[in-house]
């Protein structure tokens, strides 16, 4: 295998669950753009300020160093910005669980925190295909862009089936019918280039330190949400999923998502919330309304799901899933 083109050893001092916190900018189980390999290393491709990247990150070892290793032109921004993917800047001091379902799952999961890729239009452009379709439909979706108009990740990234997403300029020029082709409507493949249009714009976009560290005078919460929801097909849930992965924003709340307020609900009342019920509730936690969500989620606290799962539509069926 072809020498990586930097590495770094990195010692944080706490103890960092790899795969838990990378399962986080994951789009379900075959996203061409994440892969874990027989040695025990999680895969990641992306595309950087400077370039594309193919990351491999091993689990902590036994003297608690994670190593990484790049390939690329991308290599030495990525392995700068390690810390930051794993959680680093992700502080949960300041969050009261309040609920005993939510101190249990904290308990649970003590070092589970938020990372972060700071790229902008990585996290929007799958988020743009995930809106009200199903998930099944959403990852294909998302699979069939990045095979079809994406590259092979640098150095061994074709060895383990690692694929860059396509950048802007490649997504802009996606004629309508490859859209259809890839079962991505009008309405979504419209956001998705105007995203893409305004890409520079997009990667502008950072939030205050009180929330990931980075430098002053960099937006607020709501200056982040103003600004991404500014954006022709961007609502309330996508822009909450981009500030997720892309800011570790601990606020973001996925609200018109189809199971974050019931599953809430059920998991800290016993019933369902809907969207006002769970922004009611919520409020209280103003600030890091996102955590409460985010442990539900990692203590596995699904409401059960009592009827037929909504199907793919017909069409979609035949050609993704043969």
């Amino acid at each position: 295998m072809k020498a990586p083109d930097a590495e770094r050893l990195w010692q944080p001092g706490r103890p960092v669950p790899v795969t838990a916190i990378l399962r986080q900018q994951r789009r379900g189980g075959g996203d061409p753009t994440h892969r874990f390999d027989v040695e025990g290393r999680h895969w990641r491709a992306s595309r950087t300020p400077e370039g594309p990247v193919a990351l491999a990150v091993a689990d902590q070892d036994g003297a608690g160093v994670i190593r990484a290793e790049a390939w690329g032109p991308g290599a030495a921004w990525a392995l700068d910005q390690l810390p930051a993917l794993l959680g680093d800047l992700d502080d949960w001091s300041g969050f009261d669980p309040r609920h005993p379902v939510l101190a249990e799952a904290r308990r649970m999961h003590p070092h589970l925190r938020l990372g972060r890729t700071g790229r902008v239009l990585e996290a929007i452009v799958p988020a743009v295909i995930e809106q009200k379709v199903t998930g099944q439909e959403a990852f294909a979706g998302f699979r069939a862009l990045v095979r079809r108009h994406g590259e092979p990740a640098p150095g061994p990234g074709p060895r383990v089936g690692l694929m860059v997403p396509p950048d802007a300029a490649t997504l802009r020029a996606i004629p309508s019918w490859e859209w259809h082709r890839l079962h991505i409507d009008p309405a979504r493949s419209r956001a998705v280039v105007t995203a893409a249009r305004h890409a520079d714009a997009l990667e502008r976009i950072t939030l205050g330190s009180a929330v990931t560290g980075s430098e002053t005078g960099s937006d607020t919460g709501d200056e982040a949400e103003r600004r991404l929801r500014s954006l022709p097909g961007v609502g309330v849930w996508t822009s909450a999923e981009v500030r997720q992965r892309a800011f570790g924003d601990p606020d973001a709340v996925s609200f018109g998502d189809y199971h974050v307020a019931k599953d809430v609900g059920w998991a800290l009342t016993g019933e369902p919330f809907d969207d006002a019920q769970l922004a009611s509730y919520l409020e209280p936690w103003r600030g890091q309304r996102g955590r409460v969500p985010f442990l539900v989620g990692a203590a596995g606290l699904y409401r059960p799901r009592r009827g037929p799962r909504m199907a793919p539509r017909d069409h979609l069926q035949r050609d993704l899933f043969p």
